[in-house]
């Protein structure tokens, strides 16, 4: 059975897999003020941090129509697994499942499978999922037992985030239900994680390399045997700090594989120069 994993443009892929034929990402737009940028192969991270820095107006997202998605699962592939932002976070998964629905009352019955996964993570989480969907696959497991072990994979792997700011997601409601904390006078930086695609805060330290160092004890403490778990770690604009965080994982534990990716445009609007992704 042949497969294709079909991601939003928040699934951060390495430049490995971005030649990986079996990769397609269904890009979200950007807004800056009266720039659109579209979040595909084009976009120019460097440029569009100093889009940001000389806008007075917080960048927004928007997500792809489902169009897009029914588009894109005409494919030749006959089982295909979507994987999209939290739903908590965007409205992709949305419009993936409603994709899925066109695409089925165009095309029938006609053999191909379509799984649509709320990865309940974002960035890192979705290419985490993305790379255990894959190792199913290559294992020519059925695509139902590959769609039932991908949902039970994602509810228990963990997200972890430390971002220089966190404007960018309270500007856009994405910190919903959560206590606003801001104390960046004092150099604060939150430690932050998902519980079931929900965003909240686990802790805080002053300074951005305290809170990554607090970042890398909470997962380990919470991480279990990590033996057969991949680490992947996004960043956005700081490779040293993503292999710092790397490199302070693996002196206390041993891991299946560490994979660091850079961030696209969606995972770079909320992340923010300099912030870090992290799951297992």
């Amino acid at each position: 059975m042949s497969y294709k994993i079909i991601g939003d443009s928040c699934l951060d892929l390495t430049a490995e897999l971005k030649k990986d034929p079996h990769f397609q990402i269904i890009p979200l737009i950007l807004q800056v003020g009266n720039v659109q940028v579209i979040d595909d192969e084009t976009f120019d991270q460097k440029s569009f941090l100093e889009l940001v820095k000389s806008s007075s107006e917080c960048p927004k997202t928007a997500c792809p129509s489902p169009e897009l998605f029914k588009e894109a699962y005409e494919c030749e592939e006959d089982q295909v697994f979507v994987i999209t932002l939290s739903e908590h976070l965007s409205g992709s998964y949305n419009s993936a499942v409603l994709g899925k629905k066109l695409y089925e009352e165009e095309h029938g019955n006609n053999g191909k499978k379509i799984a649509v996964l709320g990865s309940d993570s974002a960035s890192a989480g979705q290419l985490n999922i993305a790379l255990y969907v894959q190792s199913l696959c290559q294992a020519s497991l059925p695509f139902e037992e590959i769609e039932e072990k991908a949902r039970t994979f994602l509810k228990n792997m963990k997200t972890y985030f430390v971002l220089e700011s966190l404007d960018t997601l309270r500007k856009n409601g994405r910190l919903t239900g959560l206590q606003a904390f801001f104390a960046t006078a004092l150099n604060i930086k939150p430690v932050m994680g998902s519980d079931a695609g929900v965003i909240i805060k686990l802790d805080q330290a002053r300074g951005i390399n305290k809170a990554l160092a607090r970042m890398v004890d909470l997962a380990l403490k919470e991480g279990g045997d990590t033996r057969d778990k991949v680490l992947v770690i996004s960043h956005c604009n700081n490779p040293e700090r993503a292999e710092h965080v790397k490199q302070e994982m693996m002196k206390q534990a041993r891991f299946k594989d560490v994979i660091i990716a850079e961030t696209a445009g969606v995972a770079t609007v909320y992340a923010n120069d300099g912030g870090i992704v992290m799951t297992l």
